[in-house]
C-alpha cells in the first residue's frame, strides 16, 4: 500500500473580474407585459396599506415569492431596494413552498422609504411600457435598448433601473405577508424575524417580559405557551421559526448478557474525545478513562436507566473493539470527558444550548464531540433547528468538530421519515448506520435538509437485530442497535487523525468521506447512506492501494479564486494513464435567520488538466444515480442540489474500459476553487479549505515515486504520512518532563 501523501504549496488568489451580473435581460425568448407590473404594483399597495396601519414596527417585513428557485443572480435588483441600499442586505429570511417543483419565499424588512419608492419605480415602468413599447418587453427588444439600438430618453426612472424592474417582474409571482402557523403544548423556541427593533422592545410592546434567561439570541427566544399565543394574536408576521423546546429522545434498546469481567490498564497519554450525552455509571470497569460531570438541574428526577445510553456510547470510544473485535480499527483506546446533559427519554433544547457553548467554551483542548443524542421528532423542511445551528456556529468560530448520530426510526415505525434534530447541523458529521452488506439498517432515517443539503454525510456500522453492537452498561455488557453506536466509531476515527496524525479538521473530515466513496457508480441513495460507509481499519484511510496515489492539500480562500496550476500527473507516451476523484471539506459561517438559504459561503471545486488556453478541463463527475436525486424538479432546482453543501465530492467512474487522457503542452492539472457569497458581508474570506485527491492508474501501475518526484520538482513540499512515525512524534509530545 501506498502511504498518504500532503502536498504543501502556495495557492495563487485571484478577485473576480466583476461584482454585477452584467446588463439586466430577460432569459432568452422570454417576455414581461404590463399586467404583471399592475399586480405586483397592487400587491406592494395593499402591503404599504397594511404596514401604515401598523404601529409597532418602523418598518415592513415583505415577502417575495419566486416564480422557482431563484439564484442570486434571479433575485430582484430593483424592487426592495433604492440607490443605496441593494434589496439583498435587506433579506430577513427565506423559504420554500409546498409546491412540486418548490419556488423561494424570501422575506425582506425594509424601511418605510424604500417601500414607497419601489411603488414608485413599478409606476414609472408600467407608464414607459405603455407610453414606448405598447405594454410589453421581451429578451430581443431590450438587448437593443442595452445596445442602443433603441433609444431610452425617459427622466422618471434610470435606464438600467427600468430594465432590473422588468427582470424583477419576470421572475417574481407575487408580494405578500407569510404567517407562520406555530401551536405547542408546551413551552416552545421562537425566532423572531431581526429588524432594527430589539426583540424583547417588540414584546414588551404585546404585553410580554421575558428573563435574559430564556433568550438566545438577539432573536431566539424560550417562550411559553401563553406568551406564544399572544405573539400569534397580536404579531403573528413577527415570527420567522419556532420548534418545541422538549424533544423526546429517539428510543434505543439494551439487551444484557452476563460475560464475565473484562479488565483495562490505566490510561496514559491517549487523546481526549467529549463526550455530550445522557448520564455516566461511574462504577463501570473504565470509568477511570472517563472525567465525568453531571450538567442536570439537581431537582430532576434519575433513574438507573438515564446512564445506560451514555454509559453505552463511551464505552464504545474507550473501548469498543474489545468487545467488538470484528470492528477494531486500529486507533487504541480514547480517554473521555463526559457531560451529561439528559436523561434517557427526553431533553430541553433550549438548556442544551446553553449547555453545549460552555462546554465547548471550558474545553478548548477538545478537537473531537461526540453527541449520540437525536429527537424523536422530524427536522422542518424550511429552517435549521436551534440545536443545530448552535453547533454549525461553535464549529464555524473555534478549531472543534462534532459527531451526530443520524437519529432513529421507533420500533413500532415502518415507513422512513426525516431525520431529528440535531443531525440538520451542516457543520458537523452526521453518521447513519448500515447492517453487514454495508445496506441502510432498518432503522435508518433520511436527508436531505433544507431540500438541497445531503445530510447523514457518512455512514457506519451500528447493529441490528442479527449483528447487534455489543457495549458496556452499567448491568454489564449488552447488545444495542441505533445510529448512536455507530456515531462513536467515527469519532474515534477523528480523534486519531487529528490528534495522533496531526492532521486539520477540514482534512480529517475530507478524509473520512473520501475514504467512504468508491470508484463505482452510486449504490445505495445518499439521503440514507451519505457519501458511503467509512472503511473498518484505519490503515484504509490514511494509504492507498499500490495502484493509486492518494494526497491532501490545504489552504484558506482570500478571494474569488483560489488555485494553483502546478499538479504534475505522471505522463506516460503523453498520455496521462489515471482516473480521479476529489473532495473538499471546509465549514462556512451560516446564519439561521435565513432559512433555507442558510450557509452563507460555497466554495465550488474544479480539478483537472490544465488546456493549451490554461483552463482546467474538469474531471467527468459521472458518478450519481439520476434516480436518486429529485429530478422530478425544474431545471433551476436541480441545479441547487448539493450547491452549498459544504462537502463536495467529485469523482470518475472506473469501468474497466477507461481511456487515457490527452496530455496537454505542459502536462500540467490545475485546482481552483471559487468563493461565493451569498449576502453582502464577506463571510469567504479566510476560510479554511482541506482537500484530498486520489489518481488511480488505470492500468494498475504504481507510480507515486514519479508522482512525488515530480511535484517536488515543481515547488511542493511532499511529506508522507507514515503512521508509525507520527505515532512516535504523538507519544514524545504527550510526555511529562520533569525539571530538576
Amino acid at each position: 500500500m501506498n502511504n498518504l501523501l500532503e502536498l504543501k504549496g502556495r495557492f495563487e488568489q485571484a478577485s473576480r473580474l466583476t461584482d454585477g451580473f452584467g446588463a439586466p435581460n430577460l432569459p432568452s425568448g422570454q417576455s414581461v407585459s404590463v399586467s404583471k407590473l399592475q399586480d405586483l404594483l397592487k400587491n406592494l399597495k395593499e402591503l404599504k396599506k397594511y404596514w401604515d396601519s401598523q404601529t409597532l414596527l418602523p418598518g415592513a417585513l415583505i415577502s417575495v415569492l419566486y416564480i422557482k428557485i431563484a439564484a442570486k443572480s434571479n433575485r430582484i435588483q430593483a424592487i426592495l431596494g433604492n440607490n443605496s441600499n441593494r434589496p439583498n442586505s435587506s433579506i430577513v429570511g427565506a423559504k420554500f413552498s409546498l409546491d412540486a417543483s418548490p419556488k423561494h419565499i424570501i422575506t425582506h424588512y425594509v424601511s418605510l422609504d424604500i417601500l414607497n419608492e419601489s411603488i414608485r419605480r413599478l409606476t414609472d415602468s408600467i407608464n414607459i411600457l405603455n407610453q414606448q413599447f405598447n405594454g410589453k418587453l421581451d429578451h430581443d427588444t431590450i438587448n437593443k435598448i442595452n445596445q442602443k439600438t433603441i433609444p431610452y430618453t425617459h427622466k422618471t426612472i434610470y435606464k438600467t433601473n427600468f430594465l432590473k424592474v422588468i427582470v424583477d417582474a419576470y421572475y417574481v409571482e407575487k408580494f405578500d405577508i407569510y404567517i407562520e402557523d406555530a401551536m405547542f403544548e408546551q413551552d416552545a423556541i421562537i425566532t423572531i424575524y431581526k429588524t432594527d427593533v430589539k426583540t424583547t422592545h417588540l414584546l414588551e410592546k404585546i404585553g410580554i417580559n421575558i428573563l435574559s434567561s430564556r433568550i438566545m439570541d438577539e432573536t431566539t427566544i424560550l417562550l411559553r405557551p401563553d406568551e406564544l399565543e399572544i405573539l400569534k394574536t397580536k404579531a403573528p408576521f413577527l415570527i420567522s421559526m419556532a420548534v418545541s423546546d422538549l424533544s423526546e429522545i429517539t428510543k434505543y434498546d439494551f439487551q444484557f448478557i452476563d460475560n464475565g469481567i473484562i479488565t483495562i490498564d490505566s490510561p496514559k497519554n491517549e487523546p481526549i474525545i467529549g463526550v455530550i450525552d445522557t448520564l455516566f455509571d461511574k462504577s463501570v470497569y473504565f470509568s477511570e478513562w472517563v472525567e465525568y460531570t453531571n450538567m442536570l438541574s439537581s431537582g430532576i428526577p434519575i433513574s438507573q436507566t438515564d446512564f445506560e445510553h451514555g454509559t453505552a456510547v463511551s464505552s464504545i470510544i474507550v473501548d469498543g473493539p474489545t468487545f467488538n473485535p470484528h470492528l477494531d480499527d486500529g486507533c487504541g483506546r480514547f480517554r473521555v470527558k463526559h457531560f451529561g446533559v439528559a436523561s434517557g427519554k427526553s431533553f430541553n433544547s433550549f438548556t442544551i444550548l446553553r449547555n453545549i457553548s460552555e462546554i465547548v467554551a471550558a474545553n478548548k483542548d477538545i478537537k473531537v464531540w461526540n453527541l449520540s443524542l437525536g429527537s424523536k421528532l422530524s427536522i422542518n423542511p424550511n429552517f435549521i433547528s436551534p440545536e443545530a445551528a448552535i453547533l454549525d456556529k461553535i464549529q464555524f468560530e473555534n478549531d472543534v468538530i462534532f459527531v451526530i448520530a443520524g437519529t432513529n426510526l421507533s420500533y413500532e415505525e415502518s415507513e422512513i421519515r426525516p431525520i431529528g434534530a440535531p443531525a440538520d447541523s451542516i457543520n458537523s458529521i452526521v453518521v447513519n448506520s448500515v447492517d453487514k452488506n454495508n445496506k441502510p439498517s432498518s432503522y435508518s432515517r433520511k436527508g436531505p435538509v433544507l431540500s438541497f443539503f445531503i445530510k447523514p454525510d457518512i455512514s457506519y456500522y451500528g447493529g441490528d437485530l442479527i449483528h447487534p453492537m455489543k457495549v458496556c452498561t452499567p448491568n454489564g455488557e449488552a447488545s444495542v442497535k441505533g445510529t448512536s453506536f455507530a456515531a462513536p466509531w467515527i469519532s474515534r476515527k477523528l480523534s486519531y487523525l487529528i490528534n495522533v496524525l496531526g492532521l486539520s479538521r477540514e482534512i480529517a473530515k475530507a478524509l473520512l468521506v473520501h475514504s467512504a466513496s468508491t470508484w463505482d457508480k452510486q449504490q445505495n441513495d445518499p439521503t440514507l447512506i451519505g457519501h458511503g460507509v467509512v472503511p473498518i481499519h484505519i490503515k484504509d484511510i490514511v494509504h492507498s492501494k499500490d495502484d493509486e496515489i492518494q494526497f491532501v492539500i490545504q489552504g484558506i480562500s482570500e478571494k474569488y479564486n483560489t488555485y494553483n496550476y502546478k499538479l504534475p500527473v505522471p505522463v506516460v507516451k503523453d498520455k496521462h494513464p489515471f482516473i480521479s476523484k476529489a473532495t473538499l471539506c471546509y465549514f462556512p459561517a451560516c446564519s439561521r435567520n435565513q432559512g433555507v438559504d442558510y450557509t452563507n459561503t460555497e466554495l465550488d471545486i474544479s480539478f483537472g488538466r490544465l488546456n493549451g488556453a490554461n483552463k482546467i478541463k474538469t474531471i467527468n463527475n459521472n458518478y450519481q444515480i439520476d434516480e436518486f436525486y429529485h429530478y422530478t424538479w425544474e431545471e433551476d432546482a436541480r441545479k441547487f442540489f448539493r450547491k452549498w453543501d459544504n462537502i463536495k465530492h467529485i469523482r470518475e467512474v472506473l469501468t474497466g474500459k477507461n481511456i487515457e487522457l490527452k496530455a496537454y503542452e505542459n502536462h500540467l492539472w490545475g485546482l481552483s476553487l471559487k468563493t461565493k457569497e451569498r449576502l453582502e458581508e464577506k463571510h469567504g474570506y479566510g476560510l479554511k479549505f482541506g482537500i484530498v485527491i486520489t489518481l488511480k492508474e488505470i492500468r494498475g501501475v504504481n507510480r507515486i515515486d514519479t508522482f512525488i518526484q515530480n511535484a517536488q520538482l515543481k515547488g511542493w513540499l511532499v511529506n508522507q504520512i507514515d503512521v508509525e512515525n507520527r505515532i512516535d512524534i504523538f507519544n514524545i509530545a504527550e510526555e511529562e518532563i520533569d525539571f530538576e
